[in-house]
């Protein structure tokens, strides 16, 4: 059995039954999932963690199931890479790179969100799935809802980037695009969920949904040799991944299970949709609404749900937020690609070049452990640079033309 009390209001504090819930009645605050931390602390340790399969789930007693998960088993444990060819790059001493792109099955985050949330709806005996996504999210739901034998809709606005649209209609679900931006899908599956009585993955399930986020900053925790870094970058859309994981990081101390939990939050944003980071640059505590313009799909949500939560959670690290325009994202794909091998999506361009900002503002000491968080697979993204990379040189099948290319290739070094 799982360690979960129930939900609670973060504005008021009411209490509520595991319920397919999101919303107090009372105040109208976002709910979240209570659990009995004291019960946790004599079931888990360091050892019985290392001891586990390398998935999401090794962390089971603080994710939001009653059982065993029943979808997306083998979801999570990505590589936490020491990126010394970028660090020396950016001028830094510590440098790492959380990589989600290789995430299974999908490869993004939303694999780790989706595999809690499906997991949950099983337990409350949903069998339909649907999602308001930007792309990575719908991948995922259809995806897993395949495994999980459920039917699945997703719901996504119309200008998705192609494989986005094809890495989710593979899978055989109800793929429905709206005109007009996410936030606009985003109100009409809240009407859906009402009507049809369908388990949201991040509507009436979002509690349970959030808290697999939490795995992203558990195992960057444990692969740094259970020490929290003392900065993480961190892409922004609905802005619930950079609370989760300051509220990893905090349990795990909580817990007894790491010393210091003072890790700073950074969040990214694109400057075409930055109402998170406008706000805490504009030292406001409240999100003014925009109208996304940007190629970061996957992150240009113009509403946040957890825009208020996630500046409070910037603010109460000691840490900061910046955006950056879709030519510096895209400098900041081909940087990660040409130092670390690794082809990110637009959000992680996002990550990057903020990354770079931050710390020609000062505001990231190049001295410390910086944690780049990487969430999406370039592959699904490849329009955005597309024309801003070398052709390939074409030359005939014999030693001649190759040696030509080579005496071309030494000149231009020259």
């Amino acid at each position: 059995m799982g360690f979960v009390k129930g939900l609670k209001c973060r504005e008021c504090g009411k209490d509520f039954p595991k319920e397919p819930l999101h919303v107090c009645s009372f105040c109208f605050g976002p709910l979240e999932v209570d659990y009995e931390y004291d019960e946790i602390k004599k079931k888990i340790s360091r050892e019985t963690i290392e001891a586990r399969q390398p998935t999401m789930w090794r962390y089971k007693e603080l994710l939001p199931l009653d059982n065993e998960p029943t979808v997306g088993i083998q979801v999570g444990f990505t590589p936490l890479v020491k990126a010394d060819n970028l660090a020396k790059k950016l001028g830094v001493r510590e440098l790492y790179v959380k990589n989600d792109s290789v995430n299974f099955p999908t490869f993004s985050f939303k694999d780790r969100v989706v595999s809690a949330a499906l997991s949950k709806a099983k337990e409350f005996g949903f069998k339909t799935v649907a999602c308001a996504t930007t792309g990575n999210l719908g991948n995922s739901v259809a995806a897993q809802a395949v495994q999980g034998n459920l039917e699945s809709y997703i719901l996504m606005p119309a200008n998705l980037e192609q494989g986005k649209v094809l890495g989710t209609s593979i899978y055989g679900t109800n793929v429905i695009g709206i005109n007009g931006n996410y936030d606009g899908v985003n109100r009409l599956c809240s009407e859906i969920a009402d009507k049809y009585g369908w388990a949201f993955a991040n509507i009436n399930i979002r509690p349970f949904y959030a808290e697999g986020s939490k795995t992203y900053g558990f195992e960057i925790v444990e692969q740094l040799g259970w020490k929290a870094p003392k900065n993480v970058v961190v892409p922004m859309a609905g802005g619930s991944l950079i609370i989760k994981i300051g509220k990893a990081v905090k349990e795990l101390a909580k817990l007894g299970l790491i010393d210091d939990s003072d890790t700073k939050l950074f969040g990214a944003q694109a400057s075409g949709s930055s109402p998170i980071s406008t706000a805490v640059k504009n030292g406001s505590e409240f999100i003014k609404p925009v109208k996304p313009n940007t190629i970061a799909h996957s992150i240009a949500i113009g509403n946040p749900a957890d825009g208020y939560y996630s500046i409070k959670a910037i603010h109460e690290s000691g840490g900061w937020a910046e955006d950056v325009s879709d030519d510096e994202l895209v400098e900041g794909i081909k940087l990660l690609a040409s130092t670390e091998g690794i082809f990110t999506e637009t959000a992680g361009g996002v990550t990057v070049a903020v990354t770079k900002k931050l710390l020609e503002q000062e505001r990231i000491p190049r001295d410390e452990s910086i944690v780049i968080c990487i969430t999406g697979n370039g592959l699904k993204t490849q329009e955005a640079v597309l024309g801003r990379v070398g052709a390939p040189s074409i030359i005939k099948a014999t030693i001649e033309d190759f040696d030509a290319f080579m005496e071309k290739k030494e000149c231009f070094a020259a």
